[in-house]
């Protein structure tokens, strides 16, 4: 597998949460981004959220803080055919089967040869978003964490399809963007939402019991094991839709009761209750 990768352009597809996120990070590391979303609403919804978010961070971290420029770097697009001059994509669309292997297979037949593919899950295998492609030996699963910008470590996923040359510039290309990677083998969930959405499900149980209110149990798990975030916090963030969904897979590619969607999580998520994004999940965000 041959690649004139350079690393400085980099398609990000979807403009979600994590593709807010990603075309963020990636601008302030320097790189020229292409954020494509088939809506141009979401598009204007998403540099609007990066103005916002530059401003936020800059007051966590003044490394953060570039507005003008981080935006500079970022233009959009609708056409997925866009694509075809970047060094490198990751695919952020939503966690649908059909969505995904419509995406996939039209960049695949879009970017140049030996361009990677980063395919960023939260728990369906890379093995199987590779094959909805001709090329699988370019697909390589890139978990980014939200929010992006402020997390430099990468949870990079091969399937038994990816070359070791994908793998190779995936990580040279995040590397540039001032990310870690950390390389795990393809399975469910991989390792991080593996053990993360159990964590977040057993802290819905307690709350469904009566055991402790969001506040307590997220204060218990930042103060008493050092997180950054409580379980209930992280998945008003993630987005309560997201959590339910990669519980689902995980319960059915494990086959093990342990990944059974707490009852209350279903019950939010049918009523609209998904988090921030809704303006309520287990806190209120409407003020």
């Amino acid at each position: 597998m041959t690649s004139t990768s350079t690393g400085h352009r980099v398609a990000v597809v979807g403009a979600g949460t994590m593709g807010i996120g990603a075309a963020h990070a990636f601008a302030l590391a320097g790189m020229d981004v292409l954020l494509l979303d088939k809506s141009t609403q979401a598009l204007d919804t998403a540099l609007r959220q990066i103005n916002t978010n530059v401003r936020l961070y800059g007051l966590i971290d003044p490394r953060l803080s570039a507005g003008a420029e981080v935006l500079d770097r970022v233009r959009v697009g609708t056409d997925l055919a866009e694509a075809r001059d970047s060094d490198w994509l990751i695919e952020n669309v939503t966690e649908n089967h059909d969505v995904k292997r419509e995406v996939l297979g039209l960049l695949d037949g879009v970017c140049r040869p030996g361009v990677p593919i980063g395919a960023n899950t939260s728990a369906i295998p890379i093995g199987v978003l590779a094959s909805y492609t001709e090329h699988p030996e370019r697909v390589i699963g890139v978990h980014l964490m939200n929010p992006v910008p402020l997390k430099n470590v990468v949870e990079v996923i091969p399937s038994v399809h990816t070359s070791a040359a994908t793998l190779t510039l995936m990580r040279e290309c995040l590397g540039r963007a001032g990310k870690t990677t950390v390389t795990v083998n393809d399975s469910p969930g991989f390792v991080t939402n593996r053990i993360a959405m159990l964590m977040v499900n057993e802290a819905v149980h307690l709350l469904a019991e009566g055991v402790a209110d969001p506040a307590s149990i997220d204060r218990l798990m930042r103060g008493c094991l050092g997180h950054q975030m409580g379980p209930l916090e992280t998945a008003d963030l993630i987005g309560l839709d997201t959590v339910l969904y990669s519980l689902e897979v995980l319960s059915a590619h494990r086959d093990e009761d342990k990944f059974a969607p707490a009852r209350l999580l279903r019950e939010y998520v049918a009523s609209g209750r998904l988090g921030r994004k809704s303006g309520e999940g287990f806190y209120s965000y409407t003020s």
